[in-house]
């Protein structure tokens, strides 16, 4: 399976233990040996090559390696799985995004589930508990001011649990909570690297 629409976040199925590098623990193979995907962990800098992530049965249990584009057999996005039949399930963070669903379809803009909610949606494989954030993105390729942020994060306060939703600007993504703060500054994870800006939306100051 090719695509040229890989994004951060997309879970990946087609890699299997031969391809692992020979310093990777155990536990990994453990993984793959399961059927798991992998997550892609940035924007691929390679036209071959992309940056995946491995997830294990422990929170401590990541690890980083490269996936072959041409061995993806299939790929699903976080977009994919707000509609997930199993985000019935009653753990806490998806009792949230059964919440917070309305909001989020309102404004306008493409948004998906990750972290270990996305990974349980996407595989059924148990992986949220009673204390698990809803990890969130919202693509926002334009800009969503501060107060707009402070009103959205103030809307996805919830009883059950913390939502941590990641904006993700044309250039990288940034915390929700982080840019509905005051600090003039916000880290801003980019393809390059995380650094600190006033405007993760400004290609002048990435430049910079």
């Amino acid at each position: 399976m090719r695509s040229d629409t890989y994004l951060p976040h997309d879970l990946l199925w087609g890699l299997n233990p031969e391809q692992l590098p020979a310093q990777a623990p155990a536990w990994v193979a453990e993984a793959l040996d399961q059927g798991q995907p992998v997550v892609l962990r940035r924007a691929p800098a390679s036209a071959e090559q992309l940056p995946v992530g491995v997830r294990g049965a422990l929170r401590e249990q990541r690890f980083a390696t490269l996936m072959l584009r041409a061995r993806v057999e299939r790929r699903v996005c976080p977009e994919a799985l707000v509609d997930s039949p199993l985000a019935v399930r009653d753990w806490p963070a998806l009792r949230a995004l059964r919440q917070v669903r309305p909001l989020l379809d309102a404004s306008g803009l493409a948004w998906g589930v990750s972290g270990s909610a996305g990974f349980e949606l996407a595989t059924g494989l148990p992986t949220l508990h009673a204390q698990s954030d809803l990890d969130l993105i919202l693509r926002t390729p334009h800009v969503l001011s501060r107060h707009e942020a402070a009103a959205l994060l103030q809307q996805l306060d919830n009883p059950f649990c913390r939502v941590d939703l990641q904006l993700q600007t044309p250039l990288g993504a940034v915390a929700l909570a982080e840019w509905a703060g005051q600090a003039q500054r916000v880290l801003l994870k980019a393809d390059s690297g995380a650094r600190l800006v006033a405007d993760p939306w400004s290609l002048q100051e990435q430049a910079a």
